[in-house]
This record gives C-alpha cells, structure tokens and sequence, in this order.
C-alpha cells in the first residue's frame, strides 16, 4: 500500500537523492559480490594465465640468455597471484557490473538512447576482447625487442609485478584502441559528429593509428605493427561507412518532415 501511495504521489517515478544513493549502493554491492565470486575462478585460473603471460620470458631463457622472474620479498608471488585473481574477476564479473551499471543509468535514458546504449555495449565487448587478444599475439615480440637492448651477458631479472602490469597495461591499451571506432559511431548517432567529417580526418585517423601501432608494437619486424594496425584502419572505415549511412536516413527523414510543411533542406554541413 505504501508503495502505492508513492507511485501514486510521482506518476513520474522520479526519485529522490537519497534514493538515487540507495539504489547506486546496491547496485555496487551486487557487482562486488560477483567480482568477489569471480576473484574464486580466477585464483584457480591464475596459475594457467601466469603461465602463459611469462611464456615470452621463458623463450628468451630458452635461447641461452639468463632471463627470469625474480621475487624480490616473501609476499611477491600471492600478491602477483592476487593481482591476476583479480583482473580475471573483473572480466568474468564484467556481464554482471555492465549490466548493473545499465539499470542504474536506464531510467533517465530515452528510449532511442537506450538502443544506442545496447547496441556500443554489443559491439564493444567482443571488440575490446579482439584487441586485447591481438595485444596478447604481439606480447612476445615486444619483449623480445626491449630484452635486446641490454647487453647479452648480463642477466635478465624483471620483477614480477612490475611485469605484469606492463602485459595488463598493454593489453588493455590495445583492447581500448580497438573500441574507438564504435564510440565514433555512438557519436554519430547520438548527433554529435557527421559521417562527413569523420571521413575528412581519415588521413590523420591512419597516422594515429599507425603511430599507436608502432609505439604498442616496438618490434623489429613490422608485422607486429601490421597485426594490430589493418584491424583498426578496416575498424575505421567501417565506423565511417555505417556513420554515412546513418547520416543519410536521417537527411532523407528530415526532408520528409520538411516537405510536408512546403520547406526546403539543405543536408547539415560536416561539422
């Protein structure tokens, strides 16, 4: 009954600042139960991982070169573990926060925006994914390449942690760069940019991305660089084809609307 009364009073379903602060705290306990709970498949997977991460260290030991992790104090190796347990909650966990973060901003979306909103999360998880993995078949050449420029009788002793934050930081850099061409068309459908005007920058996007490919990928052989860098040019152009034909629905729209009132439109300017 209470809570009919309240519907009742605001037909709208707005709410209040503390409930706005209630709802967002339930929403973050549930996402960090499921972290927590994903934090349990991650410690067991954590070995596996680590494995394949340090693989490019093992290669350069292989080679006859003295190259290892070394632990440098007694809590080393369960703080790496931990560190691993919980980049791969967070993954696991990411179906679970995404979609809690989604109900807490939903309700004040329209409804056009909340298509725009499900469709840059479909196309941007399994592209972000893509990236990361395209980052991970890099991985070994660019350590292969920074090993290098040290001399070859000393010894090559990383740190663990520090290690694996190089690893995370570059695959979640590639993952990222990858996800870029789906905001530039979430940007055109929210209005903001013209498929014209993405397509007029294409030579600055191809310098960007070849220069962010070389800077990812230091490798000696340039088909590291290439690996990463076709992806996201082909990733571009298809961000600018489906921005055009947006643009062109949209104009053919707006004429329509305008005639029916006598008016001429000319197509807005690329801005």
């Amino acid at each position: 009954m209470a809570t009919q009364g309240r519907r009742r009073r605001n037909p709208e379903g707005r709410m209040s600042l503390g409930e706005h602060l209630v709802e967002l705290r339930k929403r973050l306990m549930i996402s960090a139960i499921a972290i927590v709970l994903g934090m349990i498949a991650g410690w067991v997977l954590s070995p596996w991982v680590w494995t394949m991460l340090r693989r490019p260290i093992d290669e350069i030991g292989d080679t006859g070169r003295d190259a290892i992790l070394a632990y440098n104090d007694i809590s080393s190796g369960f703080d790496t573990r931990m560190q691993i347990a919980l980049f791969i909650a967070v993954l696991i966990a990411s179906p679970v926060w995404l979609y809690q973060l989604w109900a807490f901003l939903a309700p004040g979306l329209t409804r056009r925006e909340k298509l725009y909103g499900v469709g840059f999360l479909a196309a941007a998880v399994p592209l972000f994914l893509g990236g990361a993995y395209a980052g991970w078949l890099v991985l070994p050449n660019i350590v292969r390449l920074l090993a290098s420029f040290q001399p070859e009788n000393d010894a090559f002793y990383l740190n663990p942690r520090t290690y694996l934050d190089f690893t995370i930081r570059l695959l979640l850099a590639v993952g990222v760069g990858f996800v870029m061409p789906v905001l530039l068309v979430l940007l055109n459908f929210i209005g903001v940019l013209r498929g014209a005007s993405i397509l007029k920058a294409w030579r600055v996007a191809i310098l960007v991305i070849i220069l962010f490919a070389a800077i990812a990928t230091p490798a000696a052989d340039v088909w590291s660089m290439f690996i990463l860098a076709v992806p996201m040019v082909v990733l571009y152009f298809i961000a600018v084809a489906i921005a055009l034909l947006h643009d062109r629905r949209v104009d053919k729209r707006r004429a329509a609307e305008f005639s029916e009132y006598g008016l001429d439109q000319t197509p807005e300017e690329a801005v």
